[in-house]
């Protein structure tokens, strides 16, 4: 992590583009361009794995933990490298009809299906193309089972793997090898859209590379029970005899809710992962540090110790703490990646002395998030006020699952507002608690300071990206374009590059001026 820079968080989803939603696209080269010239030195992203519309679209509940989401394909991408043709996607295009706007998932999930249907239908041999078969030798520790999964799922109408036939559910070797020689087709198409999408993204981290820009990465604890992980790894998850989860993930009642939350995923046989010195864990970090330079871990706190739910339980309430791996994991990817680990622990919530204790112990920076330091009768012994950042830590105005700042200031209980009054000296218009905020990341002592891009544009409510346990109307916020032509880097063809690379755009103006004042510019 670079000393004293500073991220800008936006997931690709809420890019503008043409097609539904965010994509790989220019768009996503344009702002990389445009962080960079403002001296920004980190992209923050939400997790790129495919979503399901059936689980509310979010990023953290996928098929795969490593397949990469076929929404951020780029249509303008295909078109210019001639893997369709303008006929192709005018025609998707006019059959999907996608919405501006808000992320249009069903629209953008129509048209990519028709678009990727298109290209793959025009590849001939596609299986004698060198660098597709190089890719599915490199991935194919995850690639074979995922494409198998996805077509089997595809022919079984979306079931869950535990409803399909015995020998498929249980992984007999030649039913699977049946299955891959009866079903080639739709084998290879779902390796040829992974093929593409990771086309399209080392092509984007390349251009970021270029640009100075280093990517931050979200990788999930756990993973969804009808997955190609789960389906394909039945010995590291807690199941029963029938492929179910005995136990489920999730975290106990509290201040925020009296039930807790049951989140459903299956959780991990940490002794099963132990005796192999946690490989697929190995497997996973490697993929998601192939896509990033930075890698945030989610719910850091059940490394060390998770909430067990039984599958049974409707609610949270009669779970239980159970032991996690703890320093045994850590050491284990100590071991594989080095001693200097590129991770950032999502330490957030209530969190236990032997989770302070681990991340001392891999020196892990943890996350600082300021819409939490002002609660509280003393926020001085607040462990997120802002003079108590620690270095080696990240500094955030909120996250994701936080409203914007904005609205968190107009919304916020009385004595936090007054808290953070008192703390700026003076009484705060929203505006001015905003720039306060804003203020206070950058200026705080922790190396790395991440300001959402709600918070940039001074959004309100209406820029929120989640609200954590409501299921519907979620990951959908994208930039506008009349934004957009703000936060653009200057494209004039006379222009000389150089010039280019000095010129901020006028959306990041500012925070390339607070980045100056507290010393976040790049050296």
């Amino acid at each position: 992590m670079r000393e004293r820079s500073c991220g800008v968080l936006l997931h690709i989803s809420s890019l503008p583009a043409p097609f539904g939603i965010g994509d790989l696209g220019p768009a996503a080269r344009s702002f990389a361009s445009g962080l960079a010239a403002a001296g920004v030195s980190y992209w923050q992203m939400l997790p790129l794995t495919q979503t399901e519309e059936f689980l509310g679209n979010s990023p953290y509940s996928s098929p795969s933990a490593f397949a990469g989401n076929p929404l951020f394909i780029s249509p303008e991408l295909l078109l210019e490298e001639g893997w369709i043709s303008p006929a192709d996607l005018d025609d998707s295009l006019s059959r999907a009809g996608v919405k501006r706007g808000l992320a249009d998932y069903a629209g953008a999930g129509a048209q990519r299906r028709a678009i990727l249907h298109a290209a793959y239908e025009r590849c001939a041999d596609l299986e004698k193309q060198e660098n597709f078969a190089f890719f599915c030798r490199a991935e194919a520790g995850w690639l074979d089972d995922y494409a198998l999964f996805a077509s089997i799922k595809d022919e079984h109408t979306g079931e869950s793997w535990v409803d399909w036939p015995e020998k498929l559910k249980n992984r007999d070797p030649d039913a699977l090898r049946i299955w891959e020689l009866e079903h080639r087709r739709s084998v290879l198409r779902h390796k040829f859209i992974q093929y593409i999408f990771f086309r399209q993204w080392r092509s984007l981290r390349r251009h970021c590379r270029l640009a100075g820009l280093d990517l931050i990465g979200d990788l999930p604890i756990y993973v969804t029970h009808d997955s190609s992980d789960v389906w394909a790894n039945q010995n590291l998850f807690q199941l029963d005899e029938k492929g179910c989860p005995l136990k489920v993930a999730g975290v106990p009642p509290d201040y925020f809710s009296a039930t807790g939350q049951r989140w459903g995923n299956p959780v991990y046989d940490w002794e099963a992962m132990s005796r192999d010195g946690f490989s697929w864990w190995i497997k996973r970090l490697e993929h998601n540090l192939h896509l990033a330079d930075l890698v945030r871990l989610d719910h850091f706190r059940g490394f060390c110790g998770y909430w067990a739910i039984p599958a049974e339980e409707s609610t949270a309430v009669n779970g239980e703490w159970v032991k996690g791996p703890g320093e045994t994991f850590f050491k284990a990817m100590q071991a594989h990646f080095g001693e200097n680990l590129p991770l950032i622990a999502e330490d957030l919530g209530v969190i236990t002395d032997d989770v302070r204790a681990v991340m001392r112990s891999f020196d892990l920076p943890g996350m600082k998030v300021l819409q939490f330091a002002f609660g509280g009768d003393t926020p001085a012994l607040n462990p997120d006020a802002p003079f108590r950042h620690q270095r080696n830590s990240v500094a955030y105005t909120g996250t994701h699952d936080n409203t914007t700042t904005l609205d968190w200031f107009r919304t916020a209980p009385v004595l936090e507002r007054d808290n953070l009054s008192r703390y700026l000296g003076r009484i705060l218009t929203p505006e001015e608690a905003l720039e306060g905020m804003l203020r206070l990341a950058l200026g705080s002592p922790a190396d790395l300071a991440v300001i959402p891009m709600q918070d940039i544009l001074g959004l309100g409510s209406e820029g929120r990206m989640n609200t954590p346990s409501v299921g519907r109307g979620n990951w959908e916020w994208r930039l506008s374009e009349a934004d957009w032509n703000l936060f653009r880097p200057v494209e004039d063809e006379e222009t000389l590059e150089e010039e280019v690379k000095k010129s901020v755009p006028p959306g990041f103006q500012r925070l390339h001026d607070l980045c100056a004042v507290y010393g976040r510019l790049p050296l």
